[in-house]
């Protein structure tokens, strides 16, 4: 297998945690994500990836899959051991609700381009755009501590092991730390990533912080 990544990535980083989890190897295709000028926003990796994001990753059989959540439930249908989704239909709906919740209500407000179009559409400085991240963490991070705190019944945020909930809030949560928030405003988020930080298929693969 192959993964187009950028390690600053939180995206790349749930796939990443995901193959470390199930013991799995990928080669890395480094893609520089920052600037007018990224490799994603050239011809060359939209003819791969139409949407010019990472992760994407190209299996052994030649089929490219994109977006972090199809690439983690491909991976955990290819190598069952250990499950990354809870046991029952609930808990299973449960975790992919906190994984959507992170993924497509708030890391869609955050990548490269959006900062990209603030500042071209709307003049927006370095300033106006942290601002910007740091509302739409805040507010999500919020949320999800609620759904996490409503449900609760184990160490992780669903159950006793680690599970998609957990591989999508650990990369979101290091990166609102990056932005200067303390974890201990959300007391189920902070307990639950001590925890994953112990882990190194998660230390490891935690994303980089921007140069």
């Amino acid at each position: 297998m192959k993964l187009y990544q950028n390690e600053i990535s939180s995206a790349t980083s749930r796939v990443r945690i995901a193959l470390a989890l199930k013991g799995l190897t990928a080669e890395a295709l480094p893609v520089t994500i920052l600037g007018e000028n990224a490799e994603s926003r050239q011809a060359g990796y939209r003819s791969v990836n139409p949407q010019g994001l990472v992760p994407a990753l190209l299996t052994d059989s030649g089929v490219l899959l994109t977006q972090s959540l199809a690439i983690v439930e491909y991976l955990d249908e290819l190598q069952p051991e250990p499950p990354l989704l809870p046991d029952t239909a609930e808990d299973r709906a449960l975790a992919r609700s906190i994984a959507l919740a992170i993924t497509a209500e708030i890391h869609a407000l955050l990548p490269p381009r959006i900062g990209l179009h603030l500042r071209a559409t709307f003049q927006a400085d370095a300033d106006a755009i942290t601002a910007w991240d740091r509302h739409w963490v805040g507010e999500g991070m919020a949320a999800v501590e609620t759904m996490i705190a409503g449900r609760r019944r184990g160490t992780f945020a669903i159950g006793d092991q680690p599970s998609i909930a957990d591989i999508f809030l650990f990369p979101q949560a290091i990166g609102a730390r990056r932005l200067g928030f303390d974890l201990a405003r959300w007391p189920h988020i902070a307990e639950i990533v001590a925890r994953l930080e112990a882990i190194p298929a998660f230390r490891d693969n935690a994303p980089t912080a921007r140069r």
